[in-house]
């Protein structure tokens, strides 16, 4: 990259919104453009930020040659379509997640990355939340001793959310449990073994073709010992949201707290006291940041808190920042954003291959080849 600031085009605004004031604080970006469908609304934001660039076609933004990056933040059918057509159009690609709905996608999005050297990274947030960043601290420095299992959970009740989640497979929205377990030990999944449970309301089984209320999974990670837990619900299934992750290890283990908002709890090994369990509270991880862009950690720069994902999610774990600094850094020092198109592409066809193995009964479903791959794109 030359030393221009990286122009950003931001597609959609709801829960996206939110990165636009990050980017424009971020001393080696700006969002130039803004594309929305519902013009008014688009107008209202852009006004807000003073971003003079408003698009209501994709297409147009595409065609800008001043626009280098952009971040999509679009419905999930339509992340795979506009990340294929903007690296089409010679734009890097951070797309919010899931990367796509099916395998097929995930292997466009793979080889357009490998053809054309272009930056595509998918916006998992929990792999840079503060939780996150605190048990894989403890992990490097030797801490939880060897990993024993990992386990993770996302109920989330999504009556009252746009109406395209009533369509949605629980495990096709499976990045956010099976990315901590994986990039804890950065591991790739090899296979899995999901199974179905229970039964969802007649109309939300028509609409998305699955009748499971949850599903459940078994990841076997590639050349290693280990295997991971995670399970999903979306409709019918009393319980409060938790976006959790869970860590068992020879020495340290931490189990995320059951009710939001609680200390989380770490266990200790052979302490001499009888009572090895301690809640804890984990600390933000804004340091790592860049000055300007730190403060966006924090509750109180969440600009949109009504939006869903605020309200049940709690703003990301501070994550936000964190996307914004390693995408737009990875672009501007020419090297592969984490996670990059193979990485973002197993995690995506571990929730698609367990939804194919809980219609099979448990059946075992292997990741596709192109998933198992690191990346063979070499850095600019």
């Amino acid at each position: 990259m030359s030393e221009h600031k990286i122009k950003m085009a931001m597609v959609g605004l709801g829960f996206g919104a939110e990165f636009i004031p990050i980017y424009q604080a971020h001393g080696d970006a700006e969002v130039v453009a803004v594309c929305r469908r519902n013009e008014v609304e688009m107008n209202k934001m852009a006004d807000q930020f003073g971003i003079a660039k408003r698009y209501t076609d994709f297409e147009q933004v595409l065609s800008d040659p001043e626009i280098d990056c952009v971040h999509i933040n679009s419905p999930i059918g339509d992340h795979a379509w506009m990340s294929l057509r903007a690296l089409d159009a010679g734009k890097h690609v951070m797309c919010t997640v899931p990367m796509a709905t099916t395998i097929d996608e995930c292997r466009q999005i793979v080889e357009k990355v490998e053809q054309t050297g272009l930056k595509y990274m998918m916006a998992e947030t929990v792999v840079y939340s503060r939780e996150f960043l605190f048990i894989k601290g403890m992990y490097d420095r030797g801490e939880l001793g060897e990993i024993q299992h990992l386990a993770a959970s996302h109920p989330q009740d999504m009556d009252g959310w746009p109406e395209y989640w009533e369509r949605m497979i629980p495990m096709h929205y499976a990045t956010h449990v099976v990315s901590p377990c994986l990039g804890l030990v950065d591991g790739l999944a090899e296979y899995v073994s999901c199974f179905g449970s229970g039964r969802v309301r007649d109309d939300i089984a028509e609409k998305s073709g699955n009748r499971f209320a949850v599903e459940s999974c078994h990841i076997k990670i590639q050349d290693s010992e280990l295997t991971a837990h995670v399970w999903r619900a979306l409709f019918d299934v009393a319980r409060q949201y938790r976006e959790s992750f869970d860590v068992y290890g020879t020495k340290k283990s931490f189990e995320w707290t059951l009710i939001e908002n609680e200390p989380h709890v770490l266990h200790t090994a052979k302490k001499p006291e009888h009572e090895i369990a301690e809640k804890i509270e984990v600390p933000d991880f804004a340091h790592l940041l860049p000055e300007s862009i730190r403060r966006f950690t924090l509750p109180q720069e969440i600009h949109n808190a009504e939006h869903l994902s605020f309200v049940q999610g709690g703003g990301h774990g501070g994550s936000h920042p964190h996307l914004v600094n390693e995408f737009i850094s990875a672009v501007r020092d020419g090297r592969s954003p984490y996670p990059d198109a193979v990485t973002s592409a197993n995690w995506t066809c571990v929730g698609i291959c367990a939804h194919e193995s809980a219609q099979r009964g448990g059946e075992i479903v292997r990741l596709p080849e192109f998933a198992l791959q690191k990346s063979a794109v070499a850095t600019a």
